[in-house]
């Protein structure tokens, strides 16, 4: 028996299961810190929890994506868009990137989210977060290496990250 939601996921039901409560888990955070929802970069990640389970999805994956077209040998695009349907007042959104992240035992969350901001707000948000600041209840972490600042909630087992640039954009960059 695993301790986690979704671990491990062995088929690509389940696989999709976790996308949708990783996406709703962040646009959830994203309205508590911030009060509103943002725009998705459009990549969404989704943890591993052991070995086996990795291997499985990243062999899903192989399936579902482009293996040619990836940012980083580590996002890779989706053949068919993964798109979710608007719920309440979640605006529909759609995924074109997959991300299969290594087993961390240090983290139990089931995934990720990056999201848009511009960048005087992603200014703001990263001296708070190297303050040790929380917004509303939401822990801020900033990640220097990345540039993005992280959310989270012990309470909470999705992780969205905010960034200023749409995963098109780092994807361009890139081809430079």
């Amino acid at each position: 028996m695993s301790d986690f939601r979704f671990s491990p996921i062995k088929s690509e039901a389940e696989l999709r299961k976790a996308i949708e409560y990783t996406h709703i888990a962040c646009f959830q955070l994203c309205q508590l810190a911030l009060g509103r929802y943002l725009p998705v970069a459009g990549n969404i990640g989704i943890f591993c929890h052991d070995d086996d389970e990795f291997i499985f999805l990243t062999a899903l994956r192989e399936k579902l994506t482009d293996r040619n077209d990836n940012w980083n040998q580590k996002y890779f695009r989706l053949h068919e868009s993964i798109t979710i349907p608007a719920r309440g007042d979640l605006p529909e959104t759609t995924y074109t990137y997959l991300y299969i992240r290594r087993p961390d035992p240090k983290s139990p969350q089931i995934g990720d989210v990056d999201f848009v901001i511009d960048s005087e707000e992603h200014r703001r948000l990263q001296s708070l977060a190297e303050l040790g600041e929380r917004m509303n209840g939401i822990d801020l972490l900033y990640r220097p290496d990345l540039d993005m600042i992280r959310l989270s909630r012990p309470d909470i087992d999705a992780l969205p990250y905010l960034t200023t640039k749409t995963m098109a954009e780092n994807v361009a960059a890139a081809l430079e």
